[in-house]
């Protein structure tokens, strides 16, 4: 599943989702699986929301590819399809890959100038990954 807006000037999930769609994903990770009536519920925790409004969020969430839903009785049931790392590592790779594809060199600099702050496992499991590359070649 690729998210076609990726917003910079925001962190965490609000980068990939709308700021309830944000909340409505973190508590479906969290639980797994649920009714609108279940995360409405949820999230009137923080404040009153209404039923509607989540059903309509959830349901694009279902169209975007990143829920599904079925029917339990007369309720549906949502659940992600993809756990949330297995969201992140998916979208930083499609985002990795959509760089390099369109300005090669200049993301590669930038990305061995970040590591310059990196921590020491994230820099030797570079350099592991570099020598793998170069025994495949």
């Amino acid at each position: 599943m690729k998210i076609w807006k990726f917003k910079i000037n925001e962190s965490g999930l609000n980068r990939f989702f709308g700021p309830l769609e944000a909340k409505i994903m973190d508590i479906l990770w969290c639980h797994d699986e649920m009714t609108i009536k279940d995360v409405q519920q949820s999230l009137e925790r923080e404040k009153p929301m209404n039923f509607n409004t989540v059903m309509t969020v959830m349901n694009r969430l279902v169209e975007k590819g990143v829920l599904q839903k079925r029917t339990e009785g007369r309720s549906y049931v949502y659940r992600p399809v993809q756990s949330r790392m297995e969201f992140l590592n998916a979208q930083s790779k499609e985002m990795t890959n959509e760089l390099m594809d369109e300005f090669g060199n200049v993301v590669v600099s930038h990305m061995l100038d970040a590591l310059e702050e990196a921590d020491d496992d994230l820099v030797a499991k570079l350099e592991n990954k570099i020598k793998e590359l170069k025994k495949g070649m």
